[in-house]
Order: structure tokens, then sequence, then C-alpha cells
């Protein structure tokens, strides 16, 4: 394997590998907790842990992470006030288009109740740190740095944000859509994600945007119990 191949195909796993990671913990963490023995809730801080792990190995192969902001519109502070508009704007079209067919019927969700019906905080304060802080950076890193350029080219790398095609866009915001039950708000949280990152050519714009979102999302979940939105 030639070292160009070799890192092409780690830039790939270093993208790839916290997202499957995620995917495949939604999947075993059932059988996992009965295995140990232990209260499936707790598989979730389980799951984060995995991730940032595989973050922090990795970590030296987010380039898009420390690049200068180009100049443009976006390259100050009207970025990161769009970040913040989107992420708002974002939570409110999410928690509204909930109901068929716009959304999956949904399931009881995430629940971090004990036996009297009280908050468990750590659950809680696990849940939300998780959705704002780890998961807008490992999809973001994903769907949008990863999936969104390797549509118009397998050297991914060398796609310039602001050269993503609305095509590859499209197709990336409408995958990123139905990961979600809510995959109607999902395309729609997709399209702003990815705009953010074409218009600014800067990650951590989707990213704040994404935290922002998921933030207001836990917040209002906590407030209102709707737990099916975990």
């Amino acid at each position: 394997m030639s070292p160009t191949t070799a890192a092409s195909r780690r830039a790939v796993l270093a993208r790839v590998i916290p997202f499957a990671l995620y995917i495949v913990f939604l999947v075993i963490s059932a059988p996992l907790a009965e295995l140990a023995g232990l209260d499936v809730r707790w598989m979730y801080a389980v799951q984060i842990a995995c991730v940032i792990a595989a973050l922090l190995y990795f970590q030296r192969d987010y380039v898009e992470l420390r690049e200068a902001p180009p100049p443009g519109p976006l390259s100050g502070a009207a970025g990161w006030v769009a970040a913040l508009l989107s992420g708002a704007l974002v939570w409110a079209i999410w928690i509204w288009l909930d109901f068929s067919p716009f959304a999956f019927a949904p399931g009881k969700g995430y629940q971090p109740l004990d036996e009297a019906g009280a908050l468990i905080l750590p659950m809680v304060v696990i849940r939300i740190f998780g959705a704002a802080v780890v998961v807008p950076v490992m999809e973001e890193l994903f769907w949008r740095s990863f999936v969104q350029r390797w549509l118009d080219s397998p050297n991914f790398l060398a796609v310039a944000a602001r050269s993503v095609t609305l095509r590859s866009m499209l197709f990336c915001s409408i995958a990123f859509g139905f990961e979600h039950g809510q995959w109607a708000a999902g395309i729609v949280a997709g399209l702003a994600y990815g705009q953010l990152y074409r218009a600014s050519g800067r990650l951590w714009l989707p990213i704040v945007s994404h935290a922002l979102t998921n933030l207001l999302l836990g917040l209002w979940v906590v407030h209102t119990a709707q737990w099916q939105f975990w």
C-alpha cells in the first residue's frame, strides 16, 4: 500500500469509525446491558465514551477543525450569528414537524427517571452532554466533512467546502434526515448545516449550529417530558 493510499484510507476511517461506533451501540446496547446486568440507560454513557475515545485517537487527522476561516461574508461574527440562528430554527422545526407522514412512529425514547418518576440527574447530564457536545462533532465530521464532499470526489479532502455541489448536499441531507425519527425535520437540518458549511468553508459553524439544536432540544425534552424526542 502506497503512503498516499494509506493516508487516504486513514482519512476515511477517522471520520467513519466514530460514527459507526455510535450506530453499532444503538443495536448492541440492550443485549450488552442484559448480559452485564446493567440498566440499559447507562449504556449511553459507554456509547459516548467510545465515540470520544475514537475522536481523540484520530484528532490529528481532523484538519478541517484547524483550518483558518476563508475570507467571506460568514468569516467573522456574522458566521457565528448565522450558526446560532440556524440552530435555533432547526430546533423549532424539529419539535413542530413531528407528525405523520413527516416523522416515523415515535418510541418511548430515553427516559432518565427513577421508579418514583423523579429525574436521575447524572443520566440527564450525560445525555445532554453527549447530544450537545459529542454528537455534533462526530456527525458533522461524518456527514458534512466526509459524505457531503465524498459524493463529489472520493478524494474528499481535496474538495473545498465552498465547491460542494447542490446535488451532493441534497443527497447527503436526505440520508442524514432518514437517520432520524423526524426524517423531514432531519432533512431540513441537513440542508441548514450543509449550507452553513458550503457558504462559510468552516466546519465549526455547522458543529455549533447542530450543538445548539441538540442543547435546546435536550432542555425542552427535560422540561416537557417529551421523551420520544430522545
